[in-house]
């Protein structure tokens, strides 16, 4: 059981540590900063549409939605230092040539006008986490330190030789509850439990307050759905060409290195046997030949085979299941597996599913150390869900050219998710998400 130290040091962390003073220094921050852009955005509107029979309205309007443009950007950069919120940047608008040219492209630009909507709406968000601020920390603060703020010193009187000196009040700061005045011993404990109190629940308290805020900066500041749609279709092509190129460059070489090769050295045998036969040869010379041909003719068959099965496994055409099977009999690791599909997927879904569960096996060999590993794969509302686990150390995460990034761009190009959760130690958990039909 942990002591009451380390309790305690725990609960000073979360409330006074280094993301959690940043994220009070975002909530003090972020309502002046949604007022003025608020204001300004507000004025800008007004008088540019006032005036958008003329020119200088066109402009003022203009400038408006940069100046929101530009808010947005400084609010972007604030949630990503402060709060840890990465939003992602929209994609500009295409202007003209020429300023007219950028006035149009700014005034026809949806980016600029989500920007304008987030500038009048974030002082409605940004209040919460600002008096969640108020009640958790500062009242919190006043509270707990009631016993030593209760008196203090603030009078001085003058002397009749024109100097000063502070004088001792004893001027109370008055707290009441229920009618009670809460000025001595024990009712100090009062205030002071109500203020560690609120210290304590103070950062789950700016968290929610802060929930509509991020939401409304990663809707408006962020690009759209069907922005986020397009780069995603874009990503998933590219990264299926990519593959699709490297897979045929793969197959290209093991045929020229590999199969050829040996193909080539049976020819050259098949003639040699031929000279010895023609020849006269003594059979004994003739028999080597033909098993050498022989070999190199069982191990062309062996190469093909395992060129085919590295593009489309064979054993899939029996289903999914069966293939899982055969794949987790073959495993180095003593593998359990559980399937629950019904209707069949898609050949794509199958294939990919079946690739992703043999390389996170061989990871789980190689990398991780495992001595055991489990394969689950269900398939319920539409989704096909593949979900391997592994005892080993741990430690895995996407990104830094793993095979894991790989495994999500493969899983990508059919609209699926991979995540990954491997805590120092293990276990490993890797779910992949695949739509079915």
């Amino acid at each position: 059981m942990p002591s009451l130290r380390s309790r305690l040091r725990t609960l000073a962390v979360a409330t006074f540590g280094r993301r959690a003073l940043a994220a009070v220094l975002y909530g003090v921050i972020a309502l002046p900063l949604a007022l003025v852009g608020f204001f300004l955005t507000l004025v800008g509107l007004a008088f540019g549409g006032a005036l958008s029979v003329t020119t200088l309205g066109l402009w003022l309007l203009a400038a408006t939605v940069r100046g929101a443009l530009a808010l947005g950007a400084l609010q972007r950069g604030l949630a990503r230092r402060l709060l840890g919120l990465e939003i992602e940047q929209p994609s500009a608008g295409d202007g003209g040539k020429g300023v007219l040219g950028w006035r149009r492209g700014i005034l026809l630009d949806r980016t600029g006008w989500r920007a304008v909507g987030c500038a009048l709406l974030t002082p409605f968000t940004a209040v919460f986490a600002y008096a969640a601020v108020v009640i958790g920390y500062i009242y919190g603060a006043l509270f707990t330190l009631h016993p030593l703020l209760k008196r203090w010193n603030y009078n001085t009187v003058h002397t009749t030789d024109g100097t000063t000196h502070p004088v001792t009040t004893d001027h109370h700061v008055s707290l009441e509850f229920f009618g009670y005045q809460l000025d001595s011993w024990p009712r100090w404990l009062i205030p002071f439990t109500a203020g560690f109190l609120l210290l304590a629940v103070a950062p789950l308290l700016l968290r929610y307050a802060l929930g509509p805020h991020r939401a409304l900066l990663t809707v408006l500041l962020g690009p759209d759905a069907a922005t986020r749609r397009i780069r995603t279709l874009e990503e998933t092509r590219a990264r299926a060409v990519d593959d699709a190129a490297a897979t045929l460059r793969r197959i290209e070489r093991d045929l020229h290195d590999g199969t050829q090769a040996r193909l080539v050295a049976l020819a050259m045998h098949l003639t040699l046997i031929r000279e010895l036969v023609t020849a006269g040869a003594e059979p004994d010379g003739v028999l080597t030949a033909v098993d050498t041909a022989r070999g190199n003719a069982t191990q062309a068959i062996t190469d093909l085979r395992h060129l085919v099965k590295g593009i489309h496994p064979p054993v899939l055409d029996e289903g999914l299941h069966a293939a899982l099977t055969t794949l987790a009999a073959d495993s180095a690791l003593p593998v359990t597996l559980t399937t629950d599909i019904g209707t069949r997927p898609t050949p794509a879904v199958e294939t990919i599913t079946y690739f992703c569960a043999a390389e996170l096996l061989a990871n789980a060999t190689k990398h991780a150390h495992a001595t055991s590993a489990a394969v689950d794969v269900t398939a319920r509302d539409g989704v096909l869900r593949l979900r391997v686990t592994d005892d080993g150390q741990g430690g895995a995460k996407i990104g830094a050219g793993s095979g894991l990034t790989g495994l999500l761009a493969r899983v990508r190009t059919v609209d699926g998710t991979l995540t990954c959760d491997s805590p120092h130690g293990g276990p490993t958990v890797v779910t992949v998400e695949l739509p079915h039909t």
